[in-house]
């Protein structure tokens, strides 16, 4: 069969590079057409001659090329994916530099808190700009499935405003499946999970095996972990207190909740340093950073390395590809997925974006109905829902007002700053980030001129977080560079949250 996918932000090097590894293991489709697109000409290249010798050396005739162009990437698609980074690492820093200047130290800073309200006052833009174009030239019914983060909020502004139906995708669900198995001595094909809630706060709801009921058995058996107990503190805590495991790491959960990351004296006592994904100040920063840094270095050598094999059995976990194959060929599959509520999870709001199962098939995309989270589960999850209302009408509208009451009600920003502290931390992150944030126009004129005026409250300027370690340079890297090469590939979309699980399992 043939139709054309296109993927936006193509320059996630790694992430494209294995979505279309797991598209093109699937035989029927060997006669696609893909548009590669990105704004880095230079990533562009490096993805399109990487993804060509694989699609070359496994003999297909897929089309590929590559365009700096997005309409014209997205022209006849039928499907599109979206990866894109706006503002890229140079925004990123800004997301978490500014608020840390303010007491608010966050691990990764791309879904809530300040980081992760800034990176949707970018994406928005970028995700109703692609909405346009996709009505414009892609095919009729054409389907965005969003890796992008803030994935909730991206998927929330494509859905309620651009227009185009999409699909949140993420892969904290299978990690946490991962875990969860681990920590039950159990294979995890033995152990069916049910999760509901809202990306990044989605909650095991149901965990069996053989028919038999485990959801109790998950808190003594990961307070007995050896590793998990030292480097999950918080999931432990939060499963300890409000009876269900939540599917984001230790790191992420951390800064979506207003208690583990208040007090900079408590941080340490709540995560490990053992991986950034646990808990490091700026962790993923870092990492990116690195990823970014090596990757650029070391090309040449990923061009000598074998080509991916397109084999079933070197497939990732990824939701994309088997959501196409599913409504291509009609080959069932089970996920979880981001989607409007529309009442299936009956206690959180309508409008909300919910991560869900899903069904998928020749049929179509089915969602069944889960009914009430537990209460308190749906008291965490409502909170966050509120400050991405708040966030995305903000983006959506250029409304500064909007936008500082997003970070008002943000638990962890309000549980740390006061109100004329937030206001001041606005006015500098929408001014450090203006050539991204193009409704704020006039709020970020204003913001200049509050600022030049002198600062209103006292800052902790030079300060780097309690719990922030060095930046490798490229020498550095290049004493393990096995390790460097894997760790480029594991920064994009943060994959070790997948394949990190795997290891420890082998490493125990």
């Amino acid at each position: 069969m043939s139709f054309k996918v296109a993927f936006i932000g193509a320059g996630s090097i790694g992430f494209t590079r294995g979505l279309l590894r797991d598209l093109l293991t699937v035989p029927a489709f060997n006669d696609l057409e893909v548009a590669f697109m990105d704004i880095s000409e230079r990533n562009l290249d490096m993805v399109y001659r990487l993804c060509a010798r694989d699609v070359k050396h496994n003999g297909l005739k897929v089309r590929l090329r590559a365009t700096t162009s997005q309409r014209e990437a997205v022209r006849g698609a039928r499907y599109v994916f979206n990866v894109a980074r706006v503002g890229g690492l140079e925004g990123f820093q800004t997301d978490i530099d500014i608020p840390l200047k303010y007491g608010v130290d966050q691990c990764v800073g791309d879904t809530l808190c300040a980081g992760g309200i800034m990176y949707g006052q970018r994406g928005v833009p970028m995700i109703l700009g692609l909405c346009r174009d996709i009505r414009a030239v892609a095919e009729p019914g054409c389907l965005l499935l969003n890796y992008a983060n803030p994935n909730a909020m991206v998927t929330w502004a494509a859905n309620h405003f651009g227009g185009v139906k999409c699909l949140g995708l993420c892969h904290g669900v299978q990690g946490g499946h991962w875990m969860i198995a681990d920590v039950l001595g159990l294979k995890k094909e033995d152990v069916d999970i049910i999760c509901a809630g809202i990306n990044h706060q989605t909650w095991y709801i149901q965990v069996r095996h053989h028919g038999q009921d485990m959801t109790g058995k998950l808190l003594e058996a990961f307070e007995k972990h050896p590793t998990y107990r030292v480097t999950e503190k918080v999931r432990i805590d939060m499963l300890r207190r409000f009876g269900f495991f939540s599917t984001e790491s230790n790191g992420h959960l951390s800064e979506y909740v207003p208690w583990y990351r208040k007090r900079l004296d408590e941080i340490n006592e709540w995560i490990s340093l053992d991986s950034w994904i646990n808990g490091e100040t700026g962790g993923y920063l870092r990492v990116c950073t690195e990823g970014r840094n090596w990757f650029e270095t070391d090309f040449p050598n990923w061009m000598k390395a074998p080509p991916v094999e397109y084999k079933p059995e070197k497939r990732g976990h990824e939701h994309g590809a088997y959501i196409i194959e599913g409504l291509e060929t009609g080959r069932l599959y089970r996920g979880h997925f981001n989607v409007v509520n529309a009442g299936c999870i009956t206690n959180l709001a309508d409008d909300a974006i919910v991560e869900v199962p899903g069904y998928i098939d020749a049929n179509g995309i089915n969602i069944p109905k889960v009914g009430d989270l537990p209460m308190g589960c749906a008291a965490v999850c409502n909170a966050s829902i509120a400050v991405q209302r708040l966030a995305v009408h903000a983006a959506v509208e250029g409304d500064d007002t909007l936008l500082r009451q997003a970070m008002m009600m943000d638990p962890l920003v309000g549980a740390v700053c006061n109100p004329p502290e937030i206001w001041q931390m606005v006015d500098e992150m929408l001014v450090a980030q203006a050539r991204w944030l193009p409704q704020y126009k006039p709020a970020i004129a204003a913001a200049k001129a509050r600022l030049k005026a002198g600062p209103r409250v006292k800052t902790r300027e030079g300060f780097q977080g309690v719990a922030r370690l060095h930046t490798k340079t490229v020498e550095e890297m290049a004493a393990d560079r096995a390790k460097a090469s894997r760790m480029a590939a594991e920064a994009d979309k943060a994959q070790d949250r997948v394949k990190g699980r795997k290891s420890a399992r082998k490493g125990r």
